[in-house]
């Protein structure tokens, strides 16, 4: 039942939210906290008491697992289960879930318990797409992330919010439509090869297609993935979304909706579809490398700190895509990590960006130049963040990158190559959002309040976080090793999809 409470818990506590706003506007923030903090401890301690297990028996597949019969006639299950990549996600999760109530404390102030419902929902969505095992469950949370994330952005977002949030709804709810049609395609065709009707994960493993019927099965499940990913092409809907989201929206956004999609190729693509993969990763992998470059230019030359904070995240998305695709041991590592981390730096940016919005009324880093000396403490802790984004040793998002780009490097020396080129771009953009911004003369005169003690215990454990992934990430790989293990088990074909023309 414990993976059931996850669920019902920020479900309850979204109700509770928005009933508790009429006699008191603080109750909802509070009621928000608390659940999402419950859940961390939750998953915290499922973590603690299973490392060891992990550890001792690297072939069970499931840490916890519930599976009850929905609608037997339709072989459905609500069936949910946990093991390491999960476990690590569901931890992110409920970290930036925490993050997302505190940055919003003072920042919305209108139909306050409506959003906390809502992000408590999109939480819940996000939960419920991470332990999802069923494939018509599992579209069902991919679903109910959408409606939450359009109220958040439409409703609390900044100047071009009604564009922002209706370009995101359109992108996702066809993508999704593509993926519903998938499903009920490898649902028939599982009848018609066994005579009984399943979405169960575990039974459509090493269902028998046509070349070409598994091709087109698994564009439907790729298309919806690249677009939540985001990959180019259909990255377009994500900066307008970050932009005009409030900083909340972009924190789930950012460090966990886009994982929804990284989540979906490893765990379902790759395993259901192994030959189609093989036959599609030099296409993938080649479009994360120019995602990786092209979102790197577009991020160089923005002006706007919350629109160059979201393309960054096309480029880091795009080692995590590639890493997918080289789908060895070292390359799967490394894209978890950067999933990770990617969520806790970015993230903490457009915390970052909140905060300055928040104090100045404006995104635009001309009009920023000189904030060292006004904020220092703030100042710092965004340079900090910016190098983490750019892969500095020692912290998260080197460590990812690196195992990255050292997995694709077994598969294509060439790919591996171009993608290393991401990182010296990375470079110029980090450096330049913290030159326009912090540093310079103080032309404008600013003088604005540094981050006070809320602002520290957001930003404190982003840090901390970011650190130990750096420099001590042995117990996150050795959490996800048993699940790699079961995930390249189910996708029964050879390891290396991709071999560079000689």
């Amino acid at each position: 039942m414990i993976l059931l409470w996850l669920i019902a818990v920020l479900l309850v506590a979204g109700l509770l939210a928005w009933f508790a706003s009429s006699w008191n506007t603080h109750a909802p923030r509070w009621i928000g906290l608390v659940a999402t903090a419950a859940d961390f401890v939750i998953t915290l301690g499922l973590w603690v008491s299973h490392y060891r297990q992990l550890s001792l028996l690297p072939n069970k597949t499931w840490i916890e697992e519930v599976d009850w019969n929905w609608i037997s006639s339709l072989g459905i299950h609500f069936h949910l289960a946990l093991d390491g990549l999960s476990l690590l996600l569901l931890m992110l999760a409920f970290f930036l879930g925490i993050v997302s109530v505190l940055v919003s404390w003072q920042e919305i102030r209108e139909r306050v318990g409506f959003f906390h419902l809502n992000l408590l929902w999109v939480l819940a969505g996000i939960t419920g797409v991470f332990l999802a095992i069923d494939l018509f469950l599992f579209y069902f949370a991919w679903e109910l992330m959408l409606v939450p994330m359009y109220f958040l952005i439409a409703l609390w977002g900044h100047e071009r919010r009604q564009y922002a949030s209706m370009k995101f709804f359109i992108f996702t709810q066809l993508s999704g439509l593509l993926m519903l049609i998938a499903i009920l395609a490898l649902y028939f065709a599982h009848h018609a090869a066994t005579g009984v009707y399943t979405f169960e994960y575990e039974q459509l493993l090493g269902m028998p297609l046509s070349s070409t019927a598994a091709w087109w099965v698994m564009l439907g499940f790729f298309v919806a993935f690249a677009v939540k990913l985001p990959a180019v092409p259909v990255h377009t809907w994500l900066p307008d979304a970050h932009t005009e989201a409030p900083t909340a929206g972009s924190v789930v956004l950012a460090g966990l909706l886009l994982k929804t999609g990284a989540y979906g190729l490893l765990r379902f693509l790759v395993p259901l579809f192994p030959g189609a993969a093989r036959q599609f990763a030099p296409i993938a992998m080649i479009l994360a490398v120019l995602g990786i470059l092209y979102g790197g230019l577009l991020a160089f030359g923005q002006s706007d700190f919350k629109r160059l904070v979201a393309y960054t995240s096309v480029s880091h998305l795009g080692f995590v895509l590639l890493g997918i695709f080289a789908w060895n041991e070292l390359a799967l590592q490394g894209a978890l990590v950067t999933m990770i981390a990617h969520g806790i730096s970015t993230g903490a940016l457009f915390v970052i960006a909140g905060l300055l919005q928040d104090r100045m009324h404006t995104r635009d880093m001309d009009r920023m130049s000189g904030l060292w000396s006004t904020v220092p403490r703030l100042s710092g802790a965004a340079l900090f963040f910016a190098l983490a984004s750019l892969g500095l040793p020692g912290l998260g998002d080197f460590v990812g990158e690196f195992l990255v780009l050292l997995g694709t490097y077994r598969v294509s020396p060439t790919l591996a190559a171009l993608a290393s080129v991401g990182v010296l771009v990375a470079t110029f953009y980090a450096l330049r959002l913290v030159q326009r911004s912090f540093h310079g003369p103080n032309l404008r005169e600013w003088k604005l309040l540094d981050i006070g003690a809320r602002e520290r215990l957001i930003l404190v454990p982003m840090i901390t976080a970011l650190l130990w992934l750096g420099l001590y990430p042995v117990p996150v790989l050795n959490t996800f090793k048993p699940a790699m293990r079961a995930l390249q088990r189910n996708a029964s074909k050879p390891v290396a999809i991709f071999q560079e023309a000689k």
